[in-house]
């Protein structure tokens, strides 16, 4: 069966998390480096294809967040054989609407489990973002049990985007690194009230 290496694995951007930075106080936080987009997985797999011969196309947004968990927005119908090459156990779903059935069927034929924290996808001004629900998935991302694992939304920018800032705020980023990582994925979309979530949001609660 066709597998992907960790190191393999990233989505319209491939990015590199091993270079530690000393930030002010002595912490470390690990730097991310973005480079240029790829048009096809296959190209970053020796070549190879799945066992159909088709390529591999990632949902919109994906990329590696941490060992055994990703990120990325809403999975369609061609991003399946991309999934499934991740051996995924477990999706993370942060919208309110009932999965598509045909989502659930490939979820059911791959033996991925499903768990749904729906958070509604408000706009600013208006925002109210759940602390408790981020809790909840959080402890559920955390679970080495559930990996690998793959969080979305619905296009992998601000719901998303919240919860692995809050995840990197556990792993002591620094809030300039964390706020650099949201807006590469939300772009123009950025919103203030969620980089302002992640900033008050209390980490020292949870463990890794």
């Amino acid at each position: 069966m066709f597998s992907l290496s960790r190191s393999s694995l990233c989505d319209s951007h491939t990015m590199k998390v091993d270079q530690e930075v000393k930030q002010e106080g002595g912490d470390k936080c690990r730097a991310i480096k973005f480079v240029e987009p790829l048009p096809k997985l296959s190209a970053m797999v020796t070549g190879k294809v799945d066992a159909n011969g088709d390529e591999l196309y990632p949902p919109v947004n994906f990329s590696m967040v941490d060992y055994g968990i990703y990120r990325s927005g809403f999975p369609e119908s061609a991003n399946f054989a991309y999934l499934k090459a991740l051996g995924l156990r477990s999706i993370v779903y942060l919208c309110p609407e009932a999965y598509p059935e045909h989502n659930l069927e490939f979820l059911k034929s791959n033996r991925i489990q499903l768990l749904q924290f729906g958070i509604e996808g408000t706009k600013e001004p208006f925002v109210d973002i759940p602390e408790d629900t981020i809790r909840e998935a959080l402890k559920v991302v955390l679970d080495v049990r559930n990996h690998p694992l793959l969080i979305h939304c619905k296009r992998g920018k601000h719901r998303t985007g919240c919860l692995v800032g809050c995840l990197r705020k556990m792993q002591r980023w620094s809030l300039l690194s964390i706020f650099d990582e949201y807006q590469r994925f939300a772009a123009a979309k950025a919103r203030v009230s969620d980089q302002r979530f992640m900033e008050l949001f209390d980490a020292s609660s949870l463990k890794r």
